[in-house]
């Protein structure tokens, strides 16, 4: 009976083997009809297949091998960070961040779009830029004397210009006298008189300079001493048509496609580029202002989007900053040096039409968003554009993995986006979202006041070396970029905007209480150069909090109140006439009340993007205001460098990408009911590590080591 028994223990070792070839075999034909599939690293998993799923949570990171076009890496999240799988999604879903590495995230397409931002750059900053320059304030002039012209300099003031207490010759005032007759006289020097009334200047102003001479709009339009409220008026009245346009074109961006608003924003700044330097008088000034004010935005902020929509997650923050340092910053700082060389703000303005008559054809060579495409139904031309993005990168993607994303396309926008609009109103409808949106529209309004105010309060803290000095405050655009860069996915976005906001204001007040104007000139300098980093931070983070289904209005409404904002940087630089301390510790106190907010705003490092309202609302809830992803639970320690991806398509340093994409990724919960060693390493704790395999084209299991 032993021996029957010996027999049997024996034959059914020998159908061991069998019954497993069988089994891998009908698995292997079944997972063939899904087209790909995990299987859990038999070495290094620490769970059972009886236990919690909500022990387990996979997501992508990035291949080893990125020439690879179908075998890729996954990695264990702990489920704090995790966001459920919606009630729709199969196995076999697959979303745009699962095609992206196969297609290429870095190859030849995306890089002949990084280079394409060049103009853009360009535009951006004669705009942007130009707008101060434009209106610019001299330091030294007078009234405007035709009669005593035959006159030296010296002699000339002294007869008609009376002196302030500090002994300087008065700009805004005149000696009220019969000037006709002192043109006559023998002795002019003998009608000095330091006695006789005063009256404003009443036919202009003489100029002095030193070196080359810019003629500004302010200077020929004579928008000084009385009517030097005009030149503030300008600036709002551009940063009102940002408001509008920003608003605006981001509706016909999310309706109309990418391309058509680049287009269609080109063509509107090229009309009040030209339209101003034709102008006569301050509302003809204003009206093309408005118009270059509506465009700006737009011109730079689509083709930043196109380009980082095709871009993968592991190269989005620095290709985000890459093409700030790289083009950005450059452009800033020769921008003075190119309104010296053309003399006035006319021939200024003409020069800011050139490069915006190159972007015009830009919808030549721009492909439209794939995303875009996806979210509006247009499966198709997407499809059409990506089959070219791979011929272009050299890949190779298996006719079945593309119609496996078609249909998954497909599903996605009837499941998710098809008849269904959310508002800005629907944030409010949740208390702990509407606190988060109160909080980021403070928190961006007083970063955008700061760092408007200390780019424009270059004209007013060397104003005798402005072009000089102004060059040397964008030279730290270049460094900010890369402290970003180096900074942000290691310490988080909330512990960066508080650091580098406070230092802003700290910065700023330190400088304000310097009575040495070299003094005052390096603080402002340092408080500028924090204020370029907090405001990069800034433009990532409001997109990375709202959920994606509220995502492009809410973040479109956040920088329409920045907009909102910098309608007081002219005021708050108007400070400066009367004391260059108030304006200081105006922006100083403004960036510690900032820096102090975000301390009350969620982590978004090492988390997921929430994609609905469900999911927004529930979003840092379990959060603590000391946590710091650096040293805590999920910091670097716990989770892989390179596992950039957290479980959406929008990990980026945008300026508005807000408008980037309503196509994410879907976090998808994976269990296989394969032999796994003892969870009872795995029980009472969240740090274990487990890799996982996905097979794209239906490969069979790999052999059984054991």
């Amino acid at each position: 009976m032993a021996d029957d028994e010996k027999g049997n223990a024996s034959t059914e070792d020998d159908d061991k083997p069998k019954k497993r070839e069988q089994r891998d075999q009908g698995q292997q034909s079944k997972l063939k009809k899904i087209k790909y599939y995990i299987e859990p690293d038999k070495v290094d998993i620490g769970i059972q297949a009886g236990d919690s799923l909500e022990k387990v949570k996979v997501t992508y990171v990035e291949p080893d091998d990125e020439e690879s076009s179908h075998g890729f890496f996954w990695g264990k999240k702990r489920s704090e960070t995790s966001l459920p799988r919606r009630s729709w999604e199969t196995d076999d879903y697959i979303d745009f961040d699962d095609l992206l590495p196969m297609i290429g995230q870095f190859g030849r397409f995306q890089i002949r779009l990084f280079l394409f931002m060049i103009p853009f750059c360009f535009i951006t900053a004669f705009v942007y830029l130009g707008q101060i320059f434009m209106c610019l304030t001299p330091t030294k002039y007078y009234c405007y004397v035709p009669e005593l012209l035959h006159t030296p300099v010296e002699l000339r003031k002294d007869l008609s210009i009376p002196k302030e207490k500090d002994g300087s010759y008065s700009r805004c005032r005149m000696y009220n006298t019969n000037y006709t007759k002192i043109h006559f006289a023998e002795n002019p020097r003998a009608y000095i008189n330091t006695s006789l009334p005063t009256i404003p200047c009443k036919k202009g102003y003489v100029f002095e300079h030193e070196g080359r001479a810019f003629e500004s709009a302010t200077m020929e339009f004579g928008w000084l001493c009385d009517d030097d409220k005009y030149a503030t008026y300008a600036q709002i009245i551009f940063f009102l048509g940002s408001i509008l346009g920003g608003l605006g074109y981001g509706h016909f961006a999310d309706h109309c496609g990418r391309v058509a608003a680049v287009v269609s924003s080109c063509f509107l700044a090229l009309l009040g580029s030209l339209a101003t330097s034709m102008s006569t008088d301050f509302f003809s000034f204003a009206i093309s202002r408005f118009l270059v004010g509506a465009s700006y935005d737009t011109c730079f902020t689509m083709v930043y989007i196109l380009v980082l929509e095709y871009v993968g997650p592991k190269y989005r923050t620095l290709v985000a900053n890459l093409s700030l340092a790289l083009f950005y910053s450059p452009f800033t700082m020769v921008m003075p040096w190119i309104a010296l060389s053309a003399g006035n703000w006319r021939r200024f303005s003409s020069f800011a039409s050139l490069p915006i008559v190159l972007a015009m054809f830009s919808f030549c060579l721009l492909p439209e968003s794939a995303r875009w495409l996806v979210s509006v139904g247009e499966i198709d031309k997407a499809m059409e554009i990506l089959k070219n993005v791979i011929e272009v990168n050299k890949k190779h993607v298996s006719k079945e993995i593309l119609d496996l994303f078609e249909a998954s396309c497909t599903q996605f926008y009837k499941e998710e986006l098809d008849g269904r609009d959310f508002t800005v109103l629907s944030i409010f409808k949740r208390k702990r979202m509407a606190r988060y949106m109160i909080l980021m529209i403070f928190i961006w309004m007083s970063i955008s006041l700061v760092y408007d105010g200390h780019v424009r309060a270059a004209s007013v803290l060397d104003s005798e070396n402005i072009f000089l000095f102004f060059t040397i405050a964008c030279a730290t655009e270049l460094p900010g970029n890369i402290l970003v860069i180096l900074t942000l996915d290691r310490a988080g976005r909330r512990w960066c905007s508080f650091f580098y906001t406070s230092l802003s204001g700290v910065f700023s007040l330190l400088g304000a209480s310097f009575q040495n104007r070299a003094n005052m000139r390096m603080s402002a300098l340092a408080g500028r150069f924090f204020s370029n980093i907090c405001y990069n931070i800034g433009l990532q983070w409001a997109a990375e909090i709202l959920p994606t289904v509220v995502r492009a209005q809410g973040v479109a409404f956040i920088h329409t109140m920045g907009f909102v904002a910098m309608l007081m940087s002219p005021p708050v630089v108007y400070l400066s006439k009367k004391s260059l301390s108030s304006t200081l510790i105006v922006l100083g106190a403004l960036g510690i009340f900032g820096g102090l907010l975000a301390l009350f705003l969620p982590e978004t490092l090492n988390h997921e993007l929430p994609e609905t309202l469900s999911d927004g609302a529930q979003f840092g809830k379990n959060q603590r205001i000391w946590h710091m992803p650096c040293c805590g639970p999920g910091s670097r320690k716990s989770h892989p460098r390179h596992n950039w991806h957290q479980g959406s398509s929008l990990r980026t340093l945008s300026k508005d990408e807000f408008r980037s994409s309503k196509m994410h990724r879907k976090t998808k919960y994976r269990f296989e009911s394969h032999p796994s060693p003892s969870s009872s390493d795995y029980k009472g704790t969240e740090e274990k590590e487990i890799r996982t395999y996905k097979y794209g084209n239906g490969s069979k299991w790999p052999e059984d080591k054991s």
